[in-house]
């Protein structure tokens, strides 16, 4: 699996670590827990098996051309599926081209995840994952009932296979953990 991911801007990062935190802190299920080196906010575009020939760089292209992009978060959700809890990201209309522009380069890519394709797709950013059963109305107040803003400013790829990442764009910030 291959994805096409933004990056947070460094204030951006920071609040959803410290939201992350706040829930860990709760006892509430929480992303602060993943102490993978990949684990960071981003905003997922696109997930594929693999990258079509070229496309790495078109996408690469694409995203530097893009960003920054600002970035205002809405209200804190549980999805559907594997019930993530999520902060929910208004779509301003550079997002969504910068989207559809995504899925346009991956178009010959098989196996795409359908809950990610234009249409079907929910911006957010992820809080935690599998929260199920979890208080969903405490996890809103503990996350944080004023949603902070910033910019996405990096793209990068994560490797599903070898469980790395590769960036996708010239900068990419990184913050502490």
């Amino acid at each position: 699996m291959r994805t096409v991911e933004l990056l947070c801007s460094p204030e951006l990062e920071a609040a959803v670590r410290a939201a992350w935190h706040r829930l860990a802190a709760a006892g509430l299920p929480s992303l602060a827990r993943n102490t993978h080196p990949t684990n960071r906010p981003h905003l997922t575009l696109a997930s594929v098996e693999d990258f079509p020939p070229g496309a790495e760089q078109r996408l690469a292209d694409l995203c530097d051309a893009a960003l920054p992009l600002p970035v205002r978060l809405g209200r804190v959700a549980v999805l559907d599926g594997s019930a993530p809890l999520v902060w929910l990201v208004r779509p301003a209309p550079q997002l969504v081209a910068l989207h559809g522009a995504v899925w346009d380069v991956l178009a010959e890519a098989s196996g795409g995840h359908s809950w990610h394709q234009p249409g079907r797709w929910v911006p957010h950013l992820s809080l935690a994952l599998r929260f199920g059963a979890a208080d969903r109305r405490r996890a809103r107040a503990v996350a944080g009932a004023h949603p902070p803003a910033g910019a996405f400013v990096a793209a990068r790829s994560y490797d599903g296979d070898t469980r790395t990442v590769s960036e996708l764009t010239t900068a990419s910030p990184r913050t502490g953990g």
